[in-house]
């Protein structure tokens, strides 16, 4: 169903034939721009736009160099045209690196950036001191948050400081992503020296300051007067500051600046597509597309735009259900039972779930259970009240699911909250040995309540903190999971101080730093949660919500300046972490030896050496886990009473392995330890709520242990899977029913079992009871 956008340089020239016009506002600062090309290019600056076009039109029917034409072509929004010209340029010209950065530049605003880096390298073959062409590779690496981008806008401004213009634009932009306000705005003052020496337009410097107000908290900003003084059209001054309140996660209040930006600029086209995508993230489909279509109108060519649009048709195949306070009425056609209102605590507001058709009767009542346990838990741990349900979607379709995230399939989350809607994989987007979904969600709702606490002050690094120490401490997986990259990031002293932690989310320097900064905010969170007690993630969490900063909240809240909090912290890692750390490079080999033992079927050596690899990491319990060897060993030695033991173990520590679990819980019934299996079939359902064993198994253990309400719903769940033996699935749910008292059903479940097997004895005894 994705786009895919062209790979080869003759397919995206294809790929550009079909382009309109529009006439959306670009800065160009290039000091070799022809004369004729700028005096059109004022025009447009100022709003008259009519005059722009017919200028650019002139040129192109009047100019003989096809170079001024295509960039004519080009500043008027037909790249249709101006890729022809291109085209024909390249060929009158074969050794201007000029018209071959122009060109990487067209494809850059189509989307195509490796068809463009390529040609800012032919540019630079030509002429390896051209500026645009080093701009062009930046301006793409900025856009992939590389920080290599910032090498090379530094090098331009100390090289060529007279064309350095749009290197302050991109630094300064690089510097507010990260929360350097008052390094961004140095940045900007010495572009505004360039743009007045130069005598450029200053509009996107205007932008950006505005931007820079914004971050500070004045929305109010003189930047935004002055450029609407100089051109009353330019929707950029309200789309540039709503992007970082988008990557601050205030989705609203960008929605009301994107609304600003398309009213008067309404080919603004990037604006509609913004908009698009913050309303849908509030859950306002029907604006959302509305805008996502003229966006696509305006750029065919955006991957994102597509399939978005694509996405909101797919909703067709969604169920969507209500459970809010106060209803009425039999949820029992989800499978959740007429009872289902009842779990809605006094602080929930409510709960909208979206989940597939194929998968929704049977991960309806789990997911609705876990989002209410979550909106109980975290209301008492935080001391905050949702004001409005909470919309919590699950895709079966991983790509579904990242192109509701940012709109391009491929990407590693697992889950995504923005403020009262939550999207994330379901247990079938991912293979259930490595995604736990339970834990997902737990994880998700907490930034639910960090996000809407603070009103979307919080920065990323601590509403991803609290929820990963929540996670490890109230969610439904035991323990706490540190990867093996972060103990490796640990010995090589990679974590950032706390005041500059975001920067480890938002434009990471190497390749695991992103989850690095993970699990560096966990430990944070988990440390002061130690030290200061609850109370000092909620004064913390209070401190954002009033506006400060992290230097400023861990100091009024902890009484600590960030300095020492650094120093305090890294002993606390020490302390938890150093053991593992330290023998890290021991426990790979023997990890490895007990693995190779295994897959050579040497027994008591694979239980040896699993073994001590548990004595040096005891707490790993991921992939590849020795307690997993030493079980099957153990098992293998007819030594069942050891690899129950070591299962447990493994359990209390958060191991989830699917099978793993399931061999448990059926050793522990062999064993007449049914109340012990069937809490690990219950663990089982938070990573493997789609294998029909698994709600077969808890049903009978339920209905066994005489709760009947409960083997219902295992049973329904049977039932939706469309099990081998139907006959057999309805008989179990009418077994359940009639434990449950509830005669009507069981009636109804013990005839369509006849239905499908007529002379199914059990049943024919079980109705001929209740008739009697």
């Amino acid at each position: 169903m994705r786009v895919r956008l062209a790979s080869g340089l003759c397919l995206a020239l294809v790929a550009l034939a079909g382009a309109g016009p529009s006439y959306a506002i670009r800065i160009e600062y290039s000091l070799d721009r022809p004369a004729e090309l700028k005096n059109c290019d004022e025009k447009l600056y100022r709003g008259e736009n009519v005059d722009a076009e017919s200028c650019y039109a002139s040129l192109m029917a009047s100019s003989n160099d096809t170079r001024i034409k295509a960039d004519a072509a080009r500043a008027a929004g037909d790249l249709r045209g101006a890729n022809g010209y291109f085209q024909a340029a390249i060929k009158e010209y074969p050794q201007d690196a000029k018209v071959r950065a122009r060109w990487g530049e067209l494809f850059t605003e189509t989307h195509q950036n490796d068809e463009a880096v390529k040609l800012f390298q032919e540019s630079l073959e030509l002429d390896k001191d051209y500026v645009p062409a080093k701009l062009g590779l930046a301006k793409v690496a900025a856009g992939r948050f590389d920080d290599q981008a910032r090498k090379w806008a530094e090098d331009i401004i100390e090289q060529t400081p007279k064309q350095a213009l749009e290197a302050y634009l991109l630094l300064a932009k690089m510097d507010l992503e990260d929360g350097a306000v008052d390094a961004a705005d140095k940045k900007l003052d010495d572009a505004l020296k360039v743009a007045d020496e130069q005598h450029q337009t200053p509009l996107e410097i205007f932008a950006l300051k505005a931007s820079a107000d914004l971050l500070r908290g004045k929305t109010d900003s003189e930047w935004t007067e002055r450029a609407l003084k100089l051109n009353p059209r330019y929707g950029e001054i309200y789309a540039t500051p709503a992007y970082f309140y988008v990557i601050t996660r205030r989705y609203r209040e960008a929605i009301e600046l994107l609304q600003h930006a398309v009213e008067i600029e309404p080919n603004l086209y990037s604006a509609h597509s913004e908009l698009g995508q913050n309303l849908l993230r509030e859950n306002k489909v029907a604006e959302a597309q509305q805008h996502l279509a003229i966006a696509y109108r305006g750029d065919p060519f955006s991957a994102p735009i597509v399939n978005t649009l694509r996405l909101i048709d797919s909703f067709d195949n969604f169920v969507v259900s209500t459970h809010l306070p106060g209803e009425t009425g039999d949820k029992d056609s989800t499978g959740l039972g007429p009872a289902a209102n009842e779990k809605l605590g006094p602080h929930n507001h409510g709960v909208i779930l979206r989940l597939h058709k194929s998968e929704a009767a049977v991960l309806e009542p789990y997911v609705l259970a876990l989002v209410n346990k979550a909106i109980e838990t975290y209301t008492e741990r935080y001391g905050f009240e949702l004001k409005q349900p909470v919309v919590v979607e699950l895709y079966p379709e991983h790509d579904d699911f990242a192109v509701r995230t940012s709109g391009l399939p491929g990407i590693g989350l697992l889950g995504v909250t923005f403020g009262y809607l939550v999207a994330m994989d379901s247990p079938t987007g991912r293979a259930d040995a490595d995604f736990h979904w339970g834990t997902t969600l737990w994880h998700e709702m907490a930034h639910v309540f960090t996000l809407e606490a603070t009103h979307h002050l919080v920065p990323r690094w601590f509403s991803e903190g609290v929820s990963v120490y929540e996670e490890w401490s109230t969610g439904p997986l035991h323990g706490r999971h540190i990867p093996l990259t972060v103990l490796q990031a640990i010995k090589e002293k990679k974590f950032l101080p706390i005041v500059d932690l975001d920067r480890g989310f938002i434009h990471p320097t190497y390749e695991s730093q992103v989850i690095v900064s993970y699990m560096e905010a966990g430990l944070i969170c988990e440390y002061i949660s130690k030290r200061w007690g609850q109370q000092g993630l909620r004064a913390v969490l209070d401190q954002y919500g009033a506006g400060k900063d992290t230097g400023g909240a861990i100091e009024t809240a902890l009484d600590l300046k960030p300095e020492q909090f650094d120093k305090d912290f890294a002993g606390y890692v020490e302390e938890q972490l150093g053991s593992p750390v330290s023998v890290l490079d021991t426990w790979r080999k023997t990890q490895q030896a007990a693995h190779e033992a295994l897959g050579g079927e040497q027994w008591e050596d694979a239980v040896k050496k699993s073994a001590q690899a548990i004595n040096l990491f005891p707490d790993y319990v991921d992939e590849g886990s020795a307690y997993l060897v030493k079980a099957k060993a153990e098992a293998e030695l007819k030594r069942r009473d050891d690899a129950i033991a070591t299962l447990l173990e493994y359990r209390r520590r958060g191991g989830h392995d699917p099978d793993g679990l399931i061999k448990l819980a059926s050793w522990l019934e062999e064993a007449n330890r049914s109340a012990e299996s069937l809490d690990v079939l219950e663990d089982t359902l938070m990573v493997a709520p789609l294998r029909a064993e698994v709600h077969k198994d808890l049903g009978d253990r339920l209905l066994a242990a005489g709760r009947a309400a409960e083997a219902v719903t295992e049973y329904r769940a049977l039932l939706a899977m469309n099990p081998h033996d139907l006959a057999e699935a309805h008989f179990r749910l009418a077994k359940a029913y009639f434990a449950a008292e509830d005669r009507s059903r069981c009636r109804e479940q013990l005839l369509y079992a006849l239905e499908i097997a007529p002379n199914y004895r059990e049943a024919q005894q079980l109705l001929l009871e209740i008739v009697r």
